[in-house]
């Protein structure tokens, strides 16, 4: 059928969002919003004791995150609110100047995140390898659980069986029916335990106290001074820096599980945005929650606008109107969602001995290397930062042992030619100098470049040291085969480089 073809009331219907055509998905988005919710609020709570501000700061921020994210976000079903990474990033700034500093670089941070999304901050995904990808994954799995560690000392007895009790609701439930998210079935039925019994466990009321009201917008309580934009700068920076790098790897990683695409562009734009708008109501600003998202999109399968845009709605909903009910909630039964979370999220084909045995060493070492400084920092972008860094420096240790050199000397011994194959760059060319042989070798010497590729000045500058080499002995070189690349930077630089002297 041709597209003149089809009706107004057929385009219209392909214009609706998925939730709005299939009651299932609908059904599906809903709930998944409310477990979020659930998990939202002793992790908001969480976070904003790290930053060292009300709990009801974190919880703002949250709310105004997710349901700003839902609509600016690039990515669908991702959950963006108060994180820890972002709460370590500001609090010695709450620390050391308070509340009103710490909501200014919030919002200077997300004017830094719209800035450099559209610069295009986003492309430098691409630079990620799927090593890196791995561990990142692994370690966000680990980090998940030991978040778990403390709700399980010194803790009273029951709690114990609770978890355990949770746990096995989540994994035989879905055998019986996946209509209601087991996770939601799991905080419902412990729940009512506790409360019937009359069980004294830890619950999400022992957290903190829930806001009783809708935050208010407002610009913060500071000088509007440059004095204060230095002070603030250095954190939102950094506070930019962290959550886009958080942010992107949540988005790639949801991306590689629905097997769909999202922009990263948007996405970093739409944290801005979402920023701007959790530091204009008091918020102390967040990224993408990896756990949370995980419930959201692999645990209860959302996978539209409206579970995150619901997740924080209901969040606001729960603190305000059921806020003695949200109280009750054991925090075991919470426990046992995430721990759930961080088994569904670690990726344990890549530990499989058939894998290790495959799996070259480097690519190994990488994965080992962003594990251990993520579970070290309990920092995600640092993890991922160095990560690739160390995949940088394998990728060029084995590229660089991809250049080889030979010779072949003329019957009369009146020319040798040498021929270099390989990508030269800073790697591999400084190793090419020791290839010759400058004392013994006849007058004319050829250079064969056909197989090779100059990539850098590094390369450009060792060239020119061969060729000093050999005219220090009065014998000439010639380099032929260069590709067009190589030979218009070989052109440029020849001669303008210190090492070429």
């Amino acid at each position: 059928m041709s597209s003149s073809a089809v009706s107004p009331a057929a385009r219209l219907r392909g214009l609706k969002p998925d939730w709005l055509s299939d009651p299932r998905v609908w059904r599906t988005e809903i709930l998944a919003g409310l477990v979020v919710a659930l998990a939202l609020i002793p992790e908001a709570i969480s976070f904003s004791i790290i930053a060292g501000v009300d709990p009801a700061i974190g919880l703002f921020a949250s709310f105004t995150m997710a349901v700003t994210i839902a609509i600016v976000g690039g990515r669908r079903a991702m959950i963006s609110a108060a994180t820890g990474a972002v709460a370590l990033v500001i609090a010695p700034l709450n620390r050391e100047h308070g509340l009103g500093y710490l909501v200014a670089a919030v919002i200077l941070a997300g004017v830094f995140q719209i800035v450099l999304g559209a610069l295009g901050v986003a492309k430098l995904m691409r630079f990620v390898p799927r090593s890196v990808m791995v561990g990142f994954v692994n370690a966000l799995a680990i980090l998940i659980f030991l978040a778990q560690v403390p709700e399980m000392a010194g803790v009273p007895w029951p709690v114990y069986p609770l978890i355990a009790g949770g746990l096995a609701l989540m994994v035989f439930f879905p055998k019986v029916t996946k209509v209601v998210p087991a996770p939601l079935v799991s905080i419902v039925v412990l729940t009512a335990i506790t409360v019937a019994a009359g069980i004294a466990v830890p619950t999400v009321g022992g957290k903190g106290e829930l806001p009783s009201s809708l935050p208010v917008p407002g610009l913060p309580d500071v000088p509007f001074t440059t004095d204060t934009l230095t002070t603030i700068a250095p954190y939102a920076l950094a506070m930019a820096l962290v959550g886009l790098m958080e942010s992107l790897m949540t988005a790639k990683l949801v991306d590689d599980i629905t097997d769909t695409r999202s922009s990263k562009t948007r996405e970093s734009i739409g944290q801005g945005i979402a920023n701007i708008v959790t530091g204009l109501f008091g918020g102390m600003g967040g990224c993408a929650m990896i756990g949370q998202t995980m419930i959201n999109v692999r645990v209860s399968g959302a996978r539209t606008r409206l579970s995150t845009f619901l997740a924080g709605a209901f969040l606001m909903v729960l603190c305000i109107v059921f806020g003695p009910v949200v109280s009750d909630i054991p925090m075991a039964a919470l426990v046992a969602v995430m721990v759930m979370v961080s088994f569904a999220t670690f990726d344990w084909h890549s530990i499989a001995p058939a894998t290790l045995r495959r799996m070259p060493a480097g690519e190994l070492a990488v994965m080992a290397v962003t594990v251990a400084v993520v579970v070290a920092t309990h920092n995600l972008a640092i993890g991922v930062a160095v990560g690739t860094l160390t995949a940088m420096a394998v990728f060029a240790r084995r590229v660089a042992h991809l250049v080889s050199v030979t010779s072949v000397t003329d019957p009369d011994g009146g020319q040798v030619v040498y021929s270099v194959t390989g990508a030269l760059f800073f790697a591999s060319a400084d190793d090419l100098v020791t290839r010759f042989q400058y004392a013994t070798d006849p007058d004319k010497v050829v250079i064969d470049l056909t197989a090779a590729h100059i990539w850098d000045a590094s390369s450009v500058a060792v060239l020119d040291a061969i060729g000093t080499k050999y005219a220090q002995r009065g014998k000439t070189v010639e380099l032929i085969g260069l590709n067009r690349p190589s030979a218009h930077l070989h052109e440029k630089l020849s001669g303008e480089l210190a090492g070429g002297h």
